[in-house]
């Protein structure tokens, strides 16, 4: 893996209003899941014109994978999914909805998040949630499966046993 990054969507931690436990937190799983990776962080506020552009430079270093966390619900400055819709060239819906799927039963609300996933290029951006708590169990949903994703964007053609 070419490394990972860590965006946080917020404005009140973007204008030093409150801690980003949920970014720190998301940026700790996956130190622990891929330990020895480049790790990139990015701090935004809830601004389409601020994530597409961090966005779009972050998809020009040598990260493969991008994670923003916040700006994902249902209120007006939550635009996380428009900005990222911008950027992509393909969805990979499957990656929402198993956040989704694997984290209603513990937490109804989850429905109703808006997050995407797709392609830019060889990256893939993911949005989270912007609670550390729905960050995290997202994160954990879909965890297994990006190594293959992953492998698979950059030509990789193996795959794996079912089971």
């Amino acid at each position: 893996m070419g490394g990972f990054a860590v965006i946080t969507v917020s404005d009140r931690c973007f204008a030093g209003k409150q801690t980003d436990t949920a970014g720190e937190a998301v940026t700790r799983l996956m130190e622990s899941a891929w330990p020895g990776q480049t790790v990139g962080r990015g701090l935004v506020p809830d601004k389409v014109e601020a994530i597409a552009t961090l966005l779009h430079e972050l998809c020009h270093q040598e990260y493969r994978l991008i994670l923003t966390v916040g700006g994902t619900g249902l209120g007006p400055r939550d635009v996380t999914p428009e900005a990222t819709r911008q950027l992509i060239d393909r969805e990979v819906p499957g990656l929402a909805e198993a956040m989704r799927a694997l984290t209603s039963p513990a937490y109804r609300f989850a429905w109703l998040s808006r997050a995407v996933a797709g392609l830019r290029g060889s990256t893939l951006i993911v949005n989270l949630p912007g609670s550390q708590r729905g960050a995290t169990e997202c994160l954990q949903a879909i965890l297994p499966l990006l190594p293959h994703a992953l492998e698979i964007i950059v030509g990789g053609s193996v795959h794996p046993a079912a089971g």
